[in-house]
């Protein structure tokens, strides 16, 4: 078995040692061990952390490789995060944005990284670029139907692929079981044993025998062989067991068609968000921020046309949009995509973009 610290070695020389910056899930020990190997740490605090003092908020800003600037009010300081092993701190830089709250208004996150040199700004966009697989997901299932049957050939499933074991689930719901009655049943011990040591005003003392104890601690007793019963069941099942023992004759569906139909979906994604992207930076559409991806849609499912009567240029000439501000936009979006004198793949042929006047 490959450990831990064994991995991120492993990682260390695959990447080479010119590069740094990696994203690890939370351990102050481990933060502290990349950062002395000359790692780049960058996460974020989850759950309750307090808030940062407002005063120290300043608006910060970071302009990305496309042009698009940003701006976040946000407060740059520092944390000392325990070190559980040798009861020391380790200190990372904190860097705390304020992002819309559900419900309404705003909210503080924490982010924390080793690297102290980049501006505050950049954090924050490279911690917000972490999301893009996640995002990618979901526009995918809303948009492109990422979840459909591409293809119902199947072939049969390999039977000696690790899967998880049911039964050790169930197993563990039992011992959770027997520990939550053990405790009962405990209580209910001590408070039956209490009673003769703390006998009634004016009744003299009380004799406890051998006999009456063991009478009051039977059920604690049974209680506990049960318990352990329990525990020695669920860790004699093996957590994970070969598919064809669990449930033989398994099929899956084609996988050669899924990876083609989700690199064009991946690929329209792509296409989608640069679009988008450039609605944003190079229209002066007004609620870009709010409705640019909405915008790419609706010009992307619109009508067309394809001219190649001039030479040497192949016309995607697009039909107005149902409002007169979304074909301005779009008119725009066109220019600058022509601007960038692309040839169509397989050809000679330069790409324009034009949207038609409305008649």
């Amino acid at each position: 078995m490959i450990s831990g610290w064994d991995r991120f070695h492993g990682c260390r020389r695959i990447a080479g040692a010119d590069r740094k910056r990696a994203r690890p899930l939370w351990s102050p020990a481990l933060f502290k061990h990349m950062a002395e190997n000359g790692f780049d740490v960058l996460t974020w605090r989850k759950g309750a952390t307090e808030n940062i003092n407002e005063n120290l908020f300043a608006p910060v800003t970071h302009a990305d490789g496309h042009g698009e600037t940003r701006t976040w009010m946000a407060a740059d300081t520092s944390v000392d995060l325990p070190l559980a092993r040798t009861g020391e701190a380790f200190r990372m830089r904190q860097i705390s944005p304020t992002v819309p709250a559900t419900g309404g208004g705003t909210r503080q996150i924490h982010i924390l990284s080793t690297n102290t040199e980049i501006p505050a700004g950049e954090v924050i966009y490279r911690m917000g670029s972490r999301w893009r697989q996640e995002n990618y997901f979901r526009y995918a299932r809303i948009h492109f139907d990422l979840d459909s049957h591409d293809a119902y050939t199947s072939t049969d499933d390999d039977p000696d692929r690790s899967v998880p074991n049911p039964a050790k689930k169930k197993a563990y719901q039992k011992v959770l079981a027997a520990r939550t009655h053990y405790a009962q049943v405990l209580a209910d011990t001590d408070a039956a044993m209490l009673d003769p040591r703390t006998p009634d005003p004016g009744t003299g003392e009380v004799l406890i025998t051998n006999a009456m104890q063991n009478a009051v601690n039977a059920p604690l007793s049974d209680t506990g062989a049960a318990l352990d019963r329990a525990e020695t069941v669920h860790k004699e099942i093996p957590a994970r067991i070969p598919l064809g023992e669990l449930a033989p004759g398994q099929q899956v569906l084609d996988t050669d068609v899924k990876l083609i139909t989700h690199a064009i979906r991946m690929a329209a994604f792509n296409t989608a968000t640069t679009l988008a992207r450039e609605i944003r930076t190079n229209t002066g559409y007004a609620r870009a921020t709010e409705e640019a991806h909405t915008l790419t849609r609706q010009a992307l499912t619109n009508s067309a046309d394809i001219d190649t009567t001039t030479p040497g240029y192949l016309t995607i000439r697009l039909d107005p949009l149902p409002t007169a501000r979304a074909t301005m936009a779009i008119a725009e979006l066109c220019q600058q995509l022509t601007s960038t004198q692309t040839q169509y793949p397989g050809t000679e042929l330069i790409l324009r973009y034009d949207i038609k006047n409305r008649t």
